[in-house]
């Protein structure tokens, strides 16, 4: 492992006075110096305790996890970065499996795994499904299988950290990192972590319902960029069977009452065609996905390909040839025409 100064740990806090001592302590002596605490307004003494701890402690501009991650990642200088959140729920003895896909293997991004260790008491029973929901779903939108994007212990170059296009506030954050790696073909890796109960006196700042559906319209906002036959097609798919299902009604009730449902009939109508005509908008928009992802590969390539040919051109130019080489030798061993004496 490279020296602890090519790595920050970054520590988002809100209200964790409670433990952010422990943390900060744990990776001290795990090795790790360069400690920043970027917190949202703490009126806890978080950040007195974090100073006197030894961290780097700076407060954000804005509110939410997701500003406060990105405000930090601005100002930090080391090459990579370990997030992890500052409620003792992860193990400083993670730290190293975190890391060694970044320092000795060529992935970017690196996401903890919480599933694969997760001790009793850890998550509640609602959270746990909500996971897996949330999981699936980015699975099927995306086609990448991250297991756990909803994970706050995660490792990343700082460098491919700022190719991402990050908008989220709040707890969302998360989410868009996954789905920006999986867009923009971040090599992103899977560890398993071991993720622990919250410490007696520490509360969480997750609201379950109210943040999960932060997360899900964040998880189908950006299939739009990604995914837009999902994006456009599940809603023009509602639309097509709420016309269908409006317009059956109208036809049994004409049919067996002779009752005729003019409005209901209009607004199937309007349900109907919307409907397809989204259907239709969505199957166009993965087909110019495609020929953009095409072309982008397409440009990838050549440029591979120049500069593997303006490499050889160098080294080429860079030695001697062999008429050169033999001139030269003949130059130095040859002796000259014989003089005659008269």
């Amino acid at each position: 492992m490279p020296h602890s100064a090519d790595v920050c740990i970054l520590l988002p806090t809100l209200d964790e006075s409670a433990t952010i001592v422990d943390v900060i302590e744990s990776y001290q002596e795990a090795g790790f110096h360069n400690i920043l605490v970027v917190d949202g307004g703490s009126g806890d003494g978080t950040r007195e305790r974090a100073r006197e701890a030894g961290a780097t402690v700076m407060t954000q501009s804005g509110a939410g996890k997701g500003q406060a991650i990105r405000e930090a990642v601005a100002r930090i200088t080391a090459d990579y970065v370990l997030m992890v959140d500052a409620d003792m729920t992860y193990r400083v003895q993670d730290a190293e499996r975190m890391l060694e896909p970044l320092l000795f293997g060529d992935f970017e991004h690196v996401i903890g795994n919480r599933f694969a260790n997760m001790e009793p008491g850890a998550m509640t029973k609602l959270n746990r499904i909500g996971n897996r929901i949330i999981n699936r779903g980015f699975q099927f939108i995306h086609g990448e299988g991250y297991r756990d994007i909803l994970s706050g212990y995660r490792a990343f170059r700082t460098d491919s950290f700022r190719q991402l296009t990050l908008s989220a506030d709040g707890f969302g954050i998360e989410t868009e990192m996954a789905v920006e790696c999986a867009k923009n073909g971040i090599k992103t890796d899977v560890v398993p972590v071991t993720y622990r109960p919250r410490p007696d006196g520490s509360s969480t700042n997750l609201h379950p319902i109210k943040d999960g559906g932060i997360i899900f319209l964040e998880l189908y906002r950006k299939a739009k960029t990604s995914n837009p036959l999902f994006y456009f097609g599940s809603v023009g798919l509602i639309s097509t069977l709420t016309g269908l299902g409006l317009a059956a009604f109208v036809i049994f009730r004409w049919i067996v009452y002779s009752v005729g449902h003019e409005i209901i009939a209009v607004g199937a109508t309007a349900s109907l065609l919307f409907g397809v005509q989204l259907l239709m908008f969505g199957v166009l928009a993965d087909l110019v996905l495609s020929l953009h992802r095409e072309q982008l590969t397409r440009i990838d390539r050549l440029e591979a390909e120049y500069f593997e040919t303006d490499t050889t051109a160098s080294d080429a130019r860079s030695q001697p040839t062999t008429e050169q080489t033999t001139d030269e030798s003949t130059d130095e061993t040859t002796p000259g025409p014989p003089t005659t004496r008269e």
